[in-house]
Parts: structure tokens; C-alpha cells; sequence
């Protein structure tokens, strides 16, 4: 009782020791800087098609296709992660999206630039699952919400990063060099080798696996025997709402303001670098509000909020395109939720392979992963413009994530410990 009591009158941030502090930077890093190699492509999908001479849709196919390709990297990442630790994946992931990035950079066809873009996803993926457990494996309990909040908004500024670039860049450098930029998150290697320890829940659990012999082999598939199916299905449910909620926005929204209203780089950059401000302070807040009002309702309600936002927009878009025949102006951008500490908190034994439950995602992976392609296709071949077709996806997404994450378990106050349960 004394020691709870002791915890309570220290500051929230002097809780945690230096080493929980310098493997949430790592992961926060990794986390960030894969958010910069990810989106820079979302900025330069019209000029591509304009320089191979392809249709949109084909260079929309390719950001398909590299989240795909996230789908195999997180599975093999957590599979490893759970073998030889939350470091060596780490690395390798951020190696595997720098390099690729650069690479892609000095495609002399759109097939060069389509096959490492893909591979790109691979390193993409990898890094969540083995950035996220090292960060939060450990992480105390009081502040893990906010702090996964923190991790998981960082992705916006990775995004107000890449966006802070095209603005600025793109005139000289082009869309080959924004894209050779992407090589300086490798220097993020140096300081996870050097400076990152593995977390001490993840080091016991590892010796008590070895010593009772009862390591998981093939702890995805622990997620669908019976009494995980449901969390498991739920978990697929509300991250598929997120998810296509997020990418109806973001996928398409750069080249909506290209495409349908012409604008240039500084023009396009300034509303995406505030809207992704506003992403991670939005989901720093709701990180710390999952803290104490819960994990679920920290997500519902901001979900809620949003979907008002998102059909008076509607309402007034319609008017306006039945007016002009075109699309004007873009979708109101939707508060960002952390989906990061409830899914950890969910996890199991094998946390590592539990984030590559990212595809617990799965399903929901498969829809939003459509959702470029599919908003590109009607954008294009049937006239509509991008706004349509993205506010139809926020919106039933923004449904799915609210009924499903009320339908699901609080996961809020659970201790990381070392486990050997096997679902």
C-alpha cells in the first residue's frame, strides 16, 4: 500500500526508468519516421502518373499494394519478435523501409517503382509490431494510455513531416527526391543498437518459455480457438472502421486537391500539416483520457463526434458539386483515436506476434487496403471527384468503429506481465 501511495505523489513522467524511456523513443522513431516513407507517396501520386504516362488508378494500385505487403511484414516481425527480441526486427524493419524508399526514387519504369514501393510495405509493417512491444512492454500502467496515445499520433507527424517537405521541396528536388529522403531514417538503426535494451517482462518470459518448453509456434493461430474468436473478431471489426475511416480521408485527399482543384505544392501541404497536428494532439488527449475514463469510451467518443462533422460536410458537398459539376473543397478531417494501447493491452503471451494482430486487422486490412483503388476508380471513371466516395467510407467506417469497440471488453489498468498462457 505504501509503495502504490509513493508512486502516486511522483510526476507520471518520472515513473518510468531510462531504459523504458530510450526503447519508447526507438519505437517512437521507428513509428514516426515509417509515417514519413509511407505518406511522401500519398503527395506524389499524380505527377508519377503524369511522368510513366499511367492511369491514376494503377499508381493508386501501388499504395494498395504495398499495405498489402504490411500484411506479411507484421506477421513475420511478430513471429520474430517473440524469438530474438523487440530490437533486431526493429532495425531490420527500419532498414527495409529506408532503403526501398531510396531505391524507389531511381525507377526508369513504373514496374521498378512498383516492386519496391511493395517491398516497401514489408519493412512497413514489420516496424508497429516490434516498436510497439518494446515500447509498451513495460511501460507502467498509470500513464500507458497516454503514452500509447503519444506513440500512436506520432504517425501524424511523420505525415506533417513528408507533407512540410513536398511543400517545400517538391519545386526543386521533385517527386524522385522527396522519395530519396526516405533513406535518412536508417541513421535510427545506430541508436537502437547502441542505446536499446530489451524489456525485462519479455527477457523472464522468454527464459520461462525455454526452460518449461512451452514456446508458441504458431501464435496466430492461438487467435481464433475458442475464447479468443471473439475478441479477436471484434478487434478485426472496429480496427476495419478505423482503418477505412483514416485511408477514405488521407489515401486519396493530397491528390483530390491536385486532381479536382488544381492546387500546388505549398497550397496542398499547409491544411495536411495542420490537420496532422491536430492528429497527434488529438490522440495525445485521448490517450490520456483512456487513462481514466477507459480505453473503449476514449475511442467511441470521438468517434461519435466525428460522424456529425463528417454528414453536415456531406450536405453541403452534394449541394456544391450539383452546383459545379465538380467536387470543391476537402472532407473535414475526423479526430484521430489511439486504437495503440487497447491492442496491446489486449495481446497475449506472445506480445510481438499478438501486434502482428495488427491483423487481428486482418479483415480489416483487406478493406481499407481497397479503399485508394476504390475511391480512384469512381473518382475518375465515373466523374464523381474524390470527396464523395472518401465521405462514404468515413462514414460507415466511423459506424463500424463505434458499435464494435461498445461491443468489446475494457482493457484499461491490465499488468504486462511475463505469461505463458497459450490461448
Amino acid at each position: 500500500m505504501a509503495t502504490v501511495e509513493t508512486v502516486k505523489t511522483i510526476p507520471w513522467w518520472k515513473e518510468p526508468t531510462k531504459d523504458q524511456w530510450l526503447a519508447w523513443v526507438a519505437a517512437w522513431l521507428g513509428w514516426t519516421l515509417d509515417s514519413f516513407d509511407f505518406t511522401i507517396f500519398l503527395l506524389i501520386m499524380l505527377p508519377i502518373s503524369q511522368e510513366f504516362g499511367v492511369p491514376l488508378t494503377d499508381v493508386a494500385i501501388i499504395f494498395t499494394v504495398t499495405l498489402w505487403m504490411r500484411l506479411v511484414g507484421a506477421v513475420a516481425s511478430g513471429w520474430l519478435g517473440d524469438r530474438v527480441g523487440r530490437r533486431i526486427p526493429l532495425m531490420i524493419s527500419i532498414l527495409w523501409y529506408s532503403i526501398c524508399n531510396f531505391i524507389a526514387g531511381f525507377s526508369p519504369t513504373f514496374w521498378f517503382l512498383f516492386v519496391f514501393r511493395a517491398l516497401l510495405g514489408f519493412g512497413m509493417g514489420a516496424e508497429w509490431p516490434a516498436g510497439a512491444a518494446l515500447a509498451m512492454e513495460s511501460w507502467p500502467i498509470r500513464s500507458r494510455g497516454f503514452m500509447s496515445g503519444v506513440l500512436q499520433g506520432s504517425w501524424g507527424l511523420g505525415f506533417l513531416l513528408s507533407s512540410g517537405a513536398y511543400g517545400a521541396l517538391y519545386t526543386s528536388i521533385g517527386w524522385r527526391g522527396l522519395l530519396w529522403l526516405g533513406i535518412l531514417p536508417a541513421l535510427t538503426v545506430v541508436y537502437v543498437r547502441y542505446f536499446v535494451k530489451e524489456p525485462p517482462v519479455w527477457v523472464e518470459n522468454r527464459r520461462r518459455q525455454r526452460a518449461e518448453k512451452r514456446e508458441v509456434r504458431l501464435p496466430l493461430l492461438s487467435i481464433f480457438k475458442r475464447g479468443m474468436i471473439g475478441n479477436t473478431a471484434l478487434a478485426c471489426w472496429w480496427m476495419a472502421g478505423g482503418l477505412v475511416t483514416y485511408y477514405s480521408i488521407n489515401g486519396m485527399f493530397a491528390t483530390h486537391l491536385q486532381k479536382d482543384l488544381g492546387l500546388g505544392p505549398a497550397l496542398i501541404a499547409t491544411p495536411i500539416i495542420l490537420a496532422n497536428l491536430v492528429v497527434f494532439l488529438s490522440s495525445s488527449a485521448w490517450g490520456f483520457a483512456g487513462d481514466r475514463i477507459g480505453r473503449r469510451w476514449a475511442m467511441i467518443i470521438p468517434g461519435l463526434l466525428g460522424i456529425p462533422v463528417l454528414l453536415v460536410y456531406a450536405q453541403r458537398q452534394l449541394h456544391r458539386d450539383c452546383d459545379r459539376f465538380r467536387p470543391a473543397g476537402g472532407p473535414s478531417r475526423r479526430r484521430r483515436r489511439q486504437p495503440g494501447a487497447i491492442l496491446h493491452d489486449r495481446a497475449v503471451s506472445n506480445r510481438g506476434a499478438g501486434h502482428g494482430e495488427r491483423l487481428l486487422l486482418s479483415p480489416g486490412d483487406y478493406l481499407w487496403r481497397y479503399c485508394a483503388a476504390a475511391d480512384t476508380y469512381f473518382a475518375v471513371d465515373y466523374n464523381l471527384g474524390f470527396s464523395i466516395p472518401m465521405l462514404v467510407g468515413c462514414v460507415i467506417g466511423g459506424a463500424s468503429w463505434c458499435l464494435a469497440l461498445f461491443l468489446g471488453p475494457e482493457t484499461k489498468g491490465k499488468e504486462m506481465v511475463p505469461d505463458l498462457v497459450l490461448a
